[in-house]
């Protein structure tokens, strides 16, 4: 499980505006329910001081999006719209007392809400696609501005702090090598060399230490999650199977109907993002056919 802080556990036990604010004119919307994650955001302002005089969240996600929509609507509560502009994901973390690194794009989403607000409220058209940039992880429409703008504001060095921070590169990980390309270009700006063997972000200690976790148990682990997606899968004419598994990365099988489905890079995020939170570590799910070919012993011997 992940280490959360007793002020995520409070905002996610007792939110804090909770539900829509009446007579709001200002909405933000983003994210999406299909990818997992998504916040709607009202704000009642001022029109003549533009202060932000109530605030209120809608949102379908897990326990760190609900605590940052929440923690989120007490910090601009009585900011004007140009001051609340100015609060990043990192304020919004820090006033949880920090949040789990695999849990930081909760942070993000509240953010974004906050900019389509207000960009709602001036008239604006705002789009948390990022239509000016190419589209780099087509499992959860992230595109290249939207990763650059989290490399340069949270520090990021490696892929699997991207995914951390934008879930970009968390579903069918077609998209590592181009996320690779703009870590390098971001890191050599800064004035850094990008090291693929590099550490992520660092983690938080977990609750208790009780050792890492054998291969075997990483297994078994991997199985229960799994079997516990297959009864949905199945009454839909599909089935997942678990084929393989290589250090940190689950190879599997989209069966039946799931087998082609435009929905099974959406399906294998899923599983992925469940197996990071039951486990509290970052694992890759990954379709069965782009596993390596592992080399027999009595290939070697012919070598």
């Amino acid at each position: 499980m992940w280490d959360y802080s007793d002020k995520v556990k409070d905002h996610f036990f007792n939110p804090k505006n909770a539900g829509a604010v009446a007579g709001a004119n200002a909405i933000g919307e983003v994210g999406s329910i299909s990818c997992g994650d998504a916040l709607r955001l009202t704000l009642k302002v001022n029109d003549d001081t533009e202060v932000i005089e109530d605030a209120g969240f809608q949102t379908f996600g897990c326990g760190s999006a609900i605590a940052s929509s929440s923690v989120l609507t007490e910090i601009i509560k009585g900011l004007t719209l140009d001051e609340a502009l100015k609060v990043t994901n990192q304020d919004i973390a820090a006033e949880l007392d920090g949040l789990p690194p695999e849990k930081m794009h909760c942070s993000v989403m509240g953010r974004e809400a906050l900019q389509a607000a207000v960009a709602n409220y001036r008239g604006e058209e705002w789009k948390d696609d990022h239509e000016e940039g190419a589209l780099v992880c087509k499992c959860f429409a992230i595109d290249a501005v939207m990763i650059e703008e989290m490399v340069w504001a949270n520090k990021l060095r490696t892929v699997e702090d991207v995914t951390n921070y934008t879930k970009a590169g968390g579903g069918c990980a077609a998209c590592h090598e181009d996320i690779e390309a703009i870590l390098e270009k971001v890191l050599k700006e800064r004035g850094e060399a990008f090291d693929p063997n590099a550490k992520p972000v660092a983690k938080p200690e977990p609750v208790a230490a009780k050792g890492p976790m054998t291969n075997l148990q990483r297994i078994k682990k991997i199985e229960e999650v799994i079997m516990s997606f297959r009864p949905q899968l199945m009454a839909d004419g599909g089935d997942v199977e678990l084929v393989e598994v290589v250090d940190k990365t689950a190879y599997v099988n989209m069966t039946g109907a799931c087998n082609g489905c435009q929905m099974s890079a959406m399906t294998i995020a899923g599983i992925q993002q469940r197996l990071m939170e039951v486990m509290g570590e970052f694992i890759k799910v990954v379709p069965a056919s782009q596993m390596p070919k592992l080399v027999t012993i009595e290939e070697a011997s012919h070598a």
